[in-house]
Formats: C-alpha cells, sequence, structure tokens
C-alpha cells in the first residue's frame, strides 16, 4: 500500500558514475537500492533532481562555472543515468542550479506536501547533504537512505553519516531500504 512519503532522488547524473570525472564508486549500489524502493510500489511520491549550471552565476557559481564548463555542457555527462530512464516516464525531473533540491519550489511544495522525505542520490557530501541539512532547517520529516546516497570517497559518506546521526532522532530519521520496507 501506497503511503505519504516522498522519495527525492538528488542528481543521478552519468557524470558521477565510476570511471568519470566526479565519480562516486558506490553510485551502482545507491541506484540498485532506490530502483529496489521505487518498484516496491510502497512510496506515494517520487521526484527527480537534475544539477544543470546556471546560465547566469553569482559569486562563487562563476568560478565553478568557468572551472567546469566543459562537465557542464556535455549533455550526455549532465543526463540522468540511463537505469532510471524508465522512471523518468512516470516521474517527475526538476532541474536545480544549487546543491539544495528544496531550493526549488516544486521540490519543496512537494516535499511539504509530504508527511515524509526519503534522500537518495549524489553526491553525498554535497546536494544530499544541503538538501538535508535544509530539511531540517524547514522541520521537514526526513529520512536519510544511506544506502542510497554515494559519496566521492568511504570517509566523505562516512562523515555524512555522522552529520545525520547527529541530528537523529529528533530532527531526523537514518534508515536503509530494507528497513523502511519492513
Amino acid at each position: 500500500m501506497k503511503n505519504n512519503d516522498l522519495l527525492l532522488v538528488i542528481d543521478m547524473q552519468n557524470v558521477y558514475l565510476p570511471g568519470q570525472e566526479w565519480a562516486c564508486p558506490r553510485m551502482p549500489e545507491a541506484m540498485e537500492n532506490t530502483l529496489h524502493l521505487i518498484r516496491s510500489g510502497r512510496v506515494g511520491n517520487i521526484l527527480f533532481t537534475q544539477f544543470m549550471a546556471p546560465d547566469r552565476p553569482v559569486g562563487r557559481w562563476t568560478e565553478y562555472n568557468r572551472e567546469y564548463r566543459e562537465i557542464n555542457e556535455d549533455p550526455w555527462l549532465c543526463a540522468i543515468t540511463d537505469d532510471f530512464q524508465s522512471c523518468l516516464k512516470q516521474y517527475p525531473v526538476q532541474v536545480k542550479s544549487t546543491f539544495s533540491s528544496l531550493k526549488c519550489p516544486q521540490v519543496l511544495e512537494a516535499a511539504k506536501n509530504a508527511d515524509r522525505i526519503l534522500l537518495s542520490g549524489v553526491v553525498a557530501e554535497c546536494c544530499v547533504l544541503a538538501t538535508m541539512l535544509e530539511a531540517i532547517d524547514l522541520g521537514i520529516d526526513t529520512i536519510y537512505l544511506p544506502d542510497c546516497c554515494a559519496g566521492q570517497t568511504p570517509e566523505k559518506e562516512a562523515r555524512v553519516m555522522g552529520v545525520a546521526d547527529s541530528f537523529s532522532p529528533v530532527h531526523m530519521h537514518i534508515s536503509t531500504v530494507d528497513e523502511y520496507l519492513a
């Protein structure tokens, strides 16, 4: 039976696949676990985000765009991975140009209308963490799914888990996919 939770699949784009410049080594595992959760049919709402560099960057984003122009302008690197293409026919994608997915009005509205948000995606220490912290500040009931998230190194993933743990269980929760589905 579906619930009123929102699975937020953050930036599962080709540039983060193993072998790419911004690789997150555990991304294949995170994708597999996220797909398992989607296929379970238990999550009532699913939304994907896709990071795209802003057309008119400001502040530090100007330097970022200049330094990573080649990556940010490559359509394949910026595309959501093939593993999720069938999902994209059924679930919306919101393009964002900031780390926190909640800066996107459509994502924020969906999160506020959900009972809880489930965090999945990459990069754990960047966009996932920024979204987590903003959700906590907004009082949105949040579940961090570490087996559905990948970072650039195991050490960085562990640091994100430490941050999540410091907020749990008062401000958020941590759960594996299997624990969530149980």
